[in-house]
């Protein structure tokens, strides 16, 4: 047997399924995550998933990891020991920042700046300077970095951030400036701008790169820990790690580089998602990922998901190559509450894995949304295949008090809780369509993660989307994701160059030291180098514009001449007009792709088991429109190509329960697929 093992860690389950390659079969488990030590609830999981397959530690092909560990580092403002060494004269770069306020310049009197990642007196000058070209200004003063490092540490400085002006052009500099901080001081972690982040703007580079060393000794000793722990089980079993622009890479490789790192686990989901819609025969889907503390969506065109390198962790910039991925605060596990208006809220805050909600027994004390959909009947009396007992009693008890402060029934609370839900879903769904013009009745809808299912029809009813799709595991998705994924590098090199002045042998010359880097760096990942592909790209906008569109460049073309030719297109798709003809046009940054293809297990169609199929059993399920309902509740393992069912019903699984209104229908597909549909 040789068996592909995907784990995907989240904030109150950890997902695992594994795939034997000989024979196509799936197996996959949940366990609670360990939010002290992510590496036990990655250990656990994959002794699990072994016992569930039947399997020894012998059999293990590979490992695959999607983490939220970095991003929790994030959210949990773990800034203790976070030091800053920038160019003299510009200790003050955070400070300055940008003058954009969130939500527009109508918040200036509300908005609060966010804690600053690293306080001013944790922040150090270097002597020297390069010019925006990359020639030496001053050479570095190695007296003054020395002294530089020896304050912090002594101040407690552990990570040190190193963004020295224009560093992107010529990182001489900011090399050396490791090297002396290694010599001098060999326990501290350093992250250099010029590896995390070559490009130009000073305060995207120092933010960006700040994460990075943030997070650094999270991931080097959580990804350390687990690496060792398996090698000692299983051998020498590739650990291959999930990063933020959908592909995966050495444990050691995403250690050193954990900005990267950031959306994992939502990043595999998407990928998850994208490959079921392909056998469902969807090409433009938006995807839905509830899970336990947050919910996670997409936009995916034409099969492909979007990307983007601006991103906003707890209202940090960061800039990283990463798929397009807006995040809500609403989960499973989200908090109901009321605020101090008498309003009824939802999230962010939640119940996590420990304790969880009030259902789980285990200590929990505010209602949660699985309590909600628990007291309604939409959920059975334990999840996981029976692995998880509920407490309804006690779901109902809270709701109950609940309503009183509301002065509402317990169920019409419950109701409310998951409509608030379902709506801070449909709000994020907006912010990557309708914000950017775009209708969501367009796409069909792709429903997964452990909570999907729940909310699928209404969020779409919501938002006028006449096709859900819940695929198989659905609750582990995000896990099978990392199955269908490649391995990818994302290179980039600032060039400011106009087109009225530029030499194109010098960009094609840097396009092309970028695609030798990729194929080096791809090959040392063990894929031969004619199964490589490049992907080359290019940030690019009018002479004096302050910000740049991504122009693609399709494989074989000229680029260097499609680039200036194709730019005025995107930047008319982008803002609605375009200045062909009346201004000069100039390109920024030169970025290259590198994607190694792996194999991608196959997916066994079902076998017809014969159509329809009779519910397994019937329970009180209430519907705010029509009160509680006598409902049908099906087992989906009971369900063979083209089963049909009409609403209301529940359909169970382990892992997921997927809801079915009165007003839609389902079918399943030949891959397994749960497609809803709006009734006429």
């Amino acid at each position: 047997m040789a068996l592909r093992i995907a784990i995907d860690t989240g904030g109150t389950f950890t997902d695992v399924i594994a795939l034997d390659e000989e024979t196509g079969d799936q197996f996959a488990i949940k366990t609670p995550s360990t939010p002290a030590d992510p590496s036990r609830g990655l250990l656990n999981g994959i002794d699990e998933v072994l016992d569930a397959a039947s399997a020894g530690r012998g059999d293990i092909d590979r490992i695959l990891h999607g983490t939220t560990t970095a991003t929790n580092a994030v959210l949990e403002h773990r800034f203790e020991g976070l030091g800053l060494l920038v160019t003299e004269g510009f200790r003050h770069l955070i400070e300055i920042a940008r003058q954009s306020v969130p939500d527009g310049y109508g918040n200036s009197f509300f908005w609060v700046k966010p804690k600053r990642l690293v306080p001013l007196h944790l922040v150090r000058e270097a002597a020297g300077r390069m010019r925006h070209d990359g020639s030496e200004l001053a050479p570095l003063d190695e007296a003054s970095v020395a002294a530089a490092a020896d304050e912090l540490v002594a101040l407690g400085v552990t990570r040190l951030a190193v963004c020295l002006l224009h560093a992107y052009a010529n990182p001489a500099h900011e090399e050396r400036v490791g090297r002396l901080v290694a010599e001098r001081h060999p326990g501290i972690h350093v992250s250099l701008s010029s590896v995390v982040l070559p490009e130009y703007r000073e305060y995207e580079r120092a933010m960006t790169t700040l994460i990075d060393v943030m997070v650094k000794p999270y991931c080097k000793t959580y990804l350390g820990h687990a690496e060792r722990s398996i090698r000692a089980r299983s051998g020498a079993v590739p650990f291959l790690i999930m990063q933020s622009n959908g592909g995966i890479v050495s444990s050691a490789r995403a250690a050193e580089k954990p900005v990267t790192m950031l959306v994992s686990g939502p990043a595999g989901g998407v990928l998850g998602a994208t490959h079921m819609a392909r056998l469902a025969d969807y090409r433009n889907v938006l995807t839905l990922d509830v899970g336990g503390t947050s919910t996670d969506v997409s936009l995916v065109q034409n099969l492909t998901p979007q990307l983007t390198s601006h991103a906003v962790i707890e209202s940090y910039p960061v800039k990283s190559p990463m798929l397009d991925i807006e995040t809500v605060g609403t989960g499973g596990g989200s908090l109901a509450w009321i605020d101090d208006y008498g309003a009824l809220k939802v999230g962010p805050r939640s119940a996590g894995a420990d304790p969880g909600p009030i259902c789980y027994g285990r200590g929990g004390a505010e209602p949660t949304v699985t309590d909600a959909a628990l007291v309604l009947g939409r959920l059975p009396e334990a999840l996981i295949g029976g692995g998880l007992a509920l407490d309804a009693g006690a779901a109902r008890a809270a709701y109950r008090a609940l309503g009183r402060k509301l002065e509402i029934p317990a169920e019409e609370a419950a109701a409310g809780v998951l409509e608030i839900a379902s709506a801070n879903q449909v709000h994020g769904i907006r912010r990557v369509t309708t914000t950017r013009g775009l209708d969501p009745g367009d796409y069909a809808m792709v429903a997964f993660g452990g909570a999907g299912g729940l909310f699928a029809a209404e969020v779409a009813d919501f938002l006028g989307i006449a096709t859900a799709i819940v695929p198989p595991n659905p609750g582990n998705l995000s896990a099978f994701g990392l199955h269908v994924s490649d391995i990818k590098r994302d290179y980039v090199r600032t060039c400011v160059r106009q087109q009225s002045g530029h030499d194109a042998d010098e960009l094609e010359a840097l396009w092309r030291a970028l695609e030798e880097r990729g194929l080096d760096e791809i090959a040392a990942e063990g894929v031969a180098r004619d199964a490589i592909r490049l992907v080359r790209s290019a940030d690019v906008r009018y002479v004096g514009e302050g910000h740049e569109v991504p122009v693609p460049i399709p494989p074989g073309a000229d680029a260097v001449a499609t680039m200036w030719r194709d730019f005025h297109g995107v930047h008319e798709g982008t803002f609605g007009f375009h200045y062909e003809g009346r201004q000069d046009v100039e390109v920024v940054s030169l970025r290259v792709q590198a994607v190694g293809r792996v194999h991608r297990p196959g997916i066994r169609p079902l076998e017809d088991a014969g159509g329809e199929a009779a519910p397994a059993a019937s329970r009180r399920v209430y519907w705010r429109a029509g009160g509680w309902v006598e409902c049908g509740i099906w087992r989906r393992g009971d369900l063979g190509v083209g089963a049909a069912i009409a609403g209301p019903a529940i359909v169970e699984e382990y892992g997921s329960t997927t809801v079915v209104p009165e007003t839609w229908r389902s079918i399943v597909d030949r891959y397994g697929n749960l497609i809803l549909e709006k009734s006429s």
